[in-house]
């Protein structure tokens, strides 16, 4: 394919607030961000606002993410970035290049793909995975090694075939009309709480409390290796009562509102489970359900449906009751959350592939 001539990568001016002189390249960038996700899926549902976004690219000690926006006649049609995980040891890069349809099959993503393997190999990272929605479509399929799942031969899947990559896990989005689903909710979280013996539930919204950043933290540490991964590669994450603040500053800072569903073990006091809701500024806009895992020498007592039970029968009456759904995302071969979503009410409405390169 051709080179374009007429894009320019630049790298993306990150304001320390959106009231600073220098904020109006990031309002374009968040404003292109959402048109994409809207050409691609339909919907406004992962939109964001330019101060919901911006802690999110603020200096972290956990990676180190570059961000350049594609430029065409002074306007910004697309990004790039990439993400360089800093656990001990870390070979990942994590990535993505989104385009207004407009500008797509000119080559300014594959102009742009080189700055990705370009960061990665001047940091050592050798394998290199990213995540893309693709709309269902007739034609050829591809199916992961997993065995769950299959997306369509796209436009997207072909850029990653001839980049050398390899689809490895499909990714479900999943959505629950909240008001629909409330009696099942209840029913469920009924027969949650009869087989739940020896376990109550524990809830708060963001910040963490001073006596559960320990063991949330703990539990967040636990999403990085318990949870389906396919071929897939992350590293173990090591959370502290540091990183949990500026887990829930990032949330804050951007006006979002979360609430932890937690279980708690009543013998040992222990945090065994949890579940995570967050929704932005809009309160009549989707909400998102977020992290969800229960460790593993707990399984078994249905505590996976007490947390999400729980915690969407208060964020529907107490804290999010505009709010029209909830949007989820599971890995496909994830059949015990899956199965306790589906049960809620939650049915798909995307699939995405993960897609993974090793380099030489």
């Amino acid at each position: 394919m051709t080179e374009p001539t007429d894009v320019e990568f630049r790298p993306l001016t990150i304001p320390a607030s959106m009231d600073a002189s220098d904020a109006d390249e990031f309002r374009e960038f968040t404003r292109v961000r959402n048109e994409v996700y809207r050409e691609i899926a339909g919907t406004d549902d992962d939109a964001l606002t330019p101060e919901e976004l911006l802690p999110h690219y603020q200096p972290s000690p956990e990676e180190i993410r570059y961000v350049w926006v594609a430029v065409v006649d002074g306007e910004i049609v697309g990004r790039v970035s990439v993400d360089l995980p800093l656990e001990e040891g870390s070979r990942a890069a994590f990535w993505l290049i989104e385009l207004l349809r407009a500008h797509q099959g000119r080559g300014i993503g594959t102009a742009g793909y080189r700055l990705i393997e370009e960061k990665a190999r001047e940091h050592g990272r050798t394998v290199l995975q990213s995540w893309t929605q693709h709309p269902d479509a007739p034609g050829p399929r591809l199916d992961p090694p997993t065995g769950f799942g299959s997306i369509p031969e796209d436009r997207a899947a072909r850029f990653y075939l001839r980049n050398g990559y390899t689809l490895e896990q499909i990714e479900r989005e999943s959505a629950l009309d909240l008001e629909a689903s409330a009696p099942d909710v209840a029913r469920l979280l009924a027969a949650a709480e009869a087989k739940a013996t020896g376990y109550r539930v524990v809830q708060w919204q963001l910040p963490t409390p001073a006596e559960h950043v320990a063991a949330y933290a703990w539990m967040k540490s636990r999403m990085s290796t318990d949870t389906p991964a396919g071929a897939l590669e992350f590293d173990e994450e090591v959370w502290d009562a540091e990183r949990v603040a500026r887990h829930d500053r990032k949330t804050l800072d951007g006006g979002r509102t979360m609430l932890v569903t937690a279980a708690q073990h009543v013998a040992t006091g222990e945090l065994v489970a949890f579940n995570e809701l967050v929704i932005g500024h809009d309160p009549a806009a989707a909400s998102h359900q977020e992290d969800t895992l229960v460790l593993r020498e707990h399984r078994g007592h249905k505590l996976g449906q007490l947390v999400k039970c729980a915690g969407l029968t208060v964020w529907r009456r107490d804290i999010a009751p505009r709010s029209p759904k909830v949007i989820t995302y599971n890995a496909e071969e994830n059949r015990p959350m899956l199965d306790i979503n589906e049960a809620i009410g939650f049915v798909p409405v995307a699939y995405n592939g993960a897609w993974k390169k090793v380099l030489e």
